[in-house]
């Protein structure tokens, strides 16, 4: 379907009013110290609400939270304090870097001295064992009894940070750090010869907290009409004690291109369009937000079109566009979009809050663009790139606004190459 010239003039005249300059200062101020990455059940994640909140209803919208319960969310409560030697000889661990604890920990907030030994030889009584790189933890358990805790190895990204995620195992019976991959050859270099020892703690602990979504509604869909939903997950992984994650890219940036497609639309939404909004919390602990609103979408009996943007931090090449549900007319009206736009999409993992829908029944799409500095310190605003903002919005606006005219007759999915 090929829209007529003046349709194309008045989606070209709105794509016009997209800036990046506002959706930048979002970032900015989503990655800022007063909201302490946004981890779940936090004050920085409350602080990181209420000011999402007041910015949807000035934009508008009719806003409403929606709390649901969040089970043992990993908190390291102290930098862990590291220092291995052999003999006299002692090295200070840089945490975050150098030295990070395992999301499998005990919490053992007491330093733990002991000799270096080999998980699976020898007497582990009292020893910090190093976990040859291969083995895995389940084995590394299996003849652990009595050992001081667990060393593992764990790569660290191109900026040198081991990245933090919330999401994994059960907290298991010993206290367990990972090293990176040059620190632990030479940790476990030293076991083999016997003359290494480690001290070191673990304080993680896990707490049950409340999880908050915001949702706003601009405009109700009309009998027979399209019903447009925009998402993206405004928790972060949050910072720990000395280390500060901001969460620039993800997903500060999905949450500003949120919200400048949401300011664009509330003043110029196609008749015949619905709009809300979602703004979910706790995706970095499994996409329990959306997985508690997708439900509440399905009970009522709602079926909007979803659109979920995680990561609008640098274009490389195409966007990452990945589809569940029956979403055959919104990947057409997406690919359409793309074409008018000049963005480049291609079929792609988006492992995030749209799978969730996805699964409930509602169609949806996930479009992610980037994340310089994953979970880690290196996640800052200089390095979420205003024209990806900008492409990204412009997308997902021209999607809104090519919705109105039958999506379902659209055509020309998205493939796996543009």
């Amino acid at each position: 379907m090929t829209p007529v010239p003046g349709s194309v003039a008045r989606v070209e005249a709105i794509l016009a009013t997209v800036s990046a300059g506002r959706m930048a200062a979002t970032v900015t101020t989503l990655a800022s110290d007063d909201f302490a990455g946004r981890r779940v059940g936090t004050d920085g994640g409350a602080a990181a609400r209420a000011w999402l909140a007041d910015h949807l209803a000035a934009l508008g919208a009719t806003v409403e939270t929606d709390d649901f319960p969040v089970r043992a969310v990993p908190d390291v409560y102290a930098a862990a304090t590291v220092v291995w030697g052999e003999g006299a000889t002692s090295t200070l661990l840089v945490f975050g870097r150098e030295v990070a604890v395992h999301s499998a920990s005990s919490d053992a907030v007491e330093v733990r001295r002991g000799p270096l030994g080999v998980a699976g030889s020898g007497d582990p009584t009292g020893r910090w064992l190093v976990v040859p790189t291969g083995m895995s933890l389940f084995d590394a358990y299996g003849d652990a009894q009595g050992a001081a805790g667990l060393l593992m190895s764990r790569a660290v990204d191109a900026d040198g940070w081991q990245y933090t995620t919330l999401a994994g195992p059960d907290p298991g019976p010993l206290p367990i750090l990972t090293l990176d991959a040059d620190t632990h050859r030479a940790v476990l270099a030293a076991a083999a010869t016997g003359a290494g020892w480690l001290s070191g703690n673990t304080p993680l602990r896990r707490l049950d907290v409340t999880g908050t979504n915001i949702h706003a509604t601009f405009h109700a869909a009309p009998p027979g009409g399209v019903d447009l939903l925009l998402t993206a997950h405004y928790d972060g992984v949050g910072d720990h004690p000395g280390l500060r994650q901001p969460g620039a890219a993800d997903n500060a940036s999905g949450v500003a291109v949120v919200l400048e497609a949401a300011r664009i639309l509330s003043a110029a939404l196609p008749a015949g369009v619905g709009l809300s909004v979602a703004l979910l919390d706790a995706e970095e602990v499994g996409a329990l937000g959306s997985a508690h609103h997708s439900q509440r979408l399905r009970a009522s009996g709602a079926h909007p079109l979803v659109i979920n943007v995680d990561g609008a931090g640098l274009l490389d090449q195409a966007a990452a566009v990945e589809a569940g549900g029956l979403a055959h007319a919104l990947l057409a009206l997406l690919d359409q979009a793309g074409r008018h736009t000049g963005v480049p999409l291609a079929a792609g993992p988006v492992a995030s809050d749209n799978r969730r829908y996805g699964a409930a029944g509602p169609a949806a799409v996930g479009i992610g663009a980037g994340m310089g500095g994953y979970h880690s310190p290196a996640d800052i605003p200089d390095r979420v790139d205003p024209d990806t903002l900008a492409a990204i919005a412009r997308l997902v606006v021209a999607t809104v606004c090519l919705a109105a005219p039958a999506p379902a007759t659209l055509s020309s999915p998205i493939g796996d190459k543009r």
